[in-house]
């Protein structure tokens, strides 16, 4: 979501955004009582509202702009911004088209706002982050392009774009859903399933190096396991692993971070699989209070920017990845552990003691690894009643989404770290990958990472690993569902 994105508002959402529009000034106009635009807001509500809407939609995002903390990411805040353009084109918010189009204008090139972390508790919708990118839209706050941050007049005036001038309900239908809740998911969602597949690909590298046998996906094993994606996980890791020809010098069963990875893949999959649906769902939906039906002459007050299912799904999304990431960091371990690998040196070192090789990539995935486990707090159960107890049940759907997002960027680290062991283990050893697959994909890797044949920082290294198994995920495992 960095790049620029062009959108076309077609002439069947024109007519149904002024026909909603033209129905909620309708509705003021015969004296209807219209949340947010004649009342104040949240506990407020009992009480009136600025005397025009020009000014109710200065005081809704006046009063939002509280946020702390860093920046969000760009792409992050972008992906926000597109969600809430689509449950606006559904033409039930009263939003303008002026809106509308500036919100296209503005993802047509590379602005974004500049959006604070902290803030919203996904309840109301996420207020506070969306009041930050509807000012930036009016040329106020600081906003990012051509990766600067600058004053967000700045920013539109250097990408010709036009301040967004908002009446109405304009403010409240922009900052009154939970989009950055919705698109912050979707790409944990995206990461997660590229993550899987890179899952399966170093499994399947790692058995092919030591020589290990297949038994552990032998499909009839898979099938009686009665878990669908567990026998698919072990169907992908049969595919790359077709053409080897066992060691025979490994024990009758391998350690679990081997002989049960069909099994742990397949589990996440299939919880990743239900979270993509719930997100998908969110991205569809309309997030918002109250809703217009003009056909019914309908004021819908209620509770659509309530997001639960979307709190749910980042936390299972975080313990998704956590229980990846383990996978990945164990298997590191085996690798390095001359009493379990075969024989390879310790460190996987050419020259134990004057070289350490991977010695660093492993204290940093160990570092990964627990600074991922203190994350995996579900944050849909830390409920806390604010807002003079008008939100009195809230389930921080925000926080859990972001955190799925940032555990997905440090699962892909340590899957990076695990390819970089990996490269430098056929390296050192005397054993090739026999499975033609695997030799290729080892071939690839070798291309981008050098062996360490004498101690050298390997930081890039790891997070170009990283990018270059979210490249071969794609190119080698394309087909099948859920992986």
């Amino acid at each position: 979501m960095r790049e620029p994105v062009r959108i076309r508002i077609d002439r069947t959402v024109r007519d149904r955004i002024q026909v909603c529009r033209d129905f909620m000034f309708g509705s003021l106009d015969r004296g209807r009582s219209v949340y947010g635009a004649t009342t104040g807001f949240g506990p407020l509500v009992g009480f009136r509202g600025r005397e025009t809407t020009a000014e109710q939609c200065e005081n809704a995002l006046n009063h939002l702009i509280a946020g702390q903390g860093v920046d969000l990411e760009p792409s992050v805040v972008r992906a926000a911004m597109l969600v809430r353009l689509h449950s606006l084109c559904q033409g039930r918010s009263g939003a303008s088209l002026a809106v509308l189009e500036g919100l296209a204008h503005a993802l047509g090139t590379d602005f974004a706002p500049a959006v604070p972390r902290l803030g919203s508790l996904g309840a109301s919708g996420d207020l506070i982050p969306l009041a930050y990118m509807a000012r930036a839209l009016q040329g106020h706050g600081h906003a990012y392009t051509g990766g600067q941050r600058l004053t967000a007049g700045e920013a539109l005036t250097k990408l010709g774009l036009k301040p967004v001038e908002l009446d109405g309900r304009d403010a409240l239908a922009l900052v009154n859903g939970t989009s950055l809740t919705a698109g912050a998911g979707a790409l944990a969602v995206s990461s997660l399933q590229r993550s899987l597949r890179g899952a399966v690909l170093l499994v399947a590298l790692l058995v092919d190096i030591l020589g290990c046998s297949t038994a552990f996906v032998d499909p009839r094993l898979l099938a009686a396991f009665g878990h669908p994606h567990a026998a698919l996980a072990g169907e992908r890791i049969n595919q790359l692993l077709k053409g080897l020809v066992p060691s025979e010098t490994r024990g009758l069963q391998e350690p679990y971070s081997i002989r049960c990875a069909p099994q742990l893949i397949g589990a996440v999959a299939s919880f990743v699989e239900h979270c993509a649906g719930v997100m998908r769902d969110d991205i569809n939906a309309i997030s918002d209070n109250p809703l217009f039906f003009p056909e019914q002459d309908v004021v819908a007050h209620g509770g659509n920017f309530f997001g639960q299912p979307a709190a749910f799904s980042g936390d299972a999304l975080a313990v998704t990845a956590v229980q990846l990431g383990n996978l990945a960091e164990r298997q590191l371990d085996l690798l390095i552990d001359p009493h379990r690998n075969g024989g390879l040196p310790p460190m996987l070192a050419p020259e134990p003691g004057r070289q350490h090789a991977v010695q660093g990539v492993q204290l940093a995935a160990t570092a990964l690894i627990a600074s991922m486990r203190r994350a995996a707090t579900p944050a849909s159960t830390q409920s806390l009643p604010t807002n003079l107890h008008n939100q009195d049940v809230i389930p921080f759907g925000t926080q859990a989404a972001l955190n799925a997002l940032d555990l997905a960027t440090k699962l892909r680290l340590l899957h990076g770290s695990l390819a970089v062991v990996l490269r430098q283990a056929a390296g050192v050893g005397t054993r090739q990958p026999t499975a033609p697959l695997c030799a290729e994909i080892l071939s690839e890797i070798g291309a981008e990472i050098a062996p360490i044949d004498r101690d050298r920082p390997l930081d890039a290294d790891v997070r170009r690993a990283a990018a270059l198994l979210d490249d071969m995920a794609d190119t080698y495992l394309t087909d099948g569902q859920g992986l």
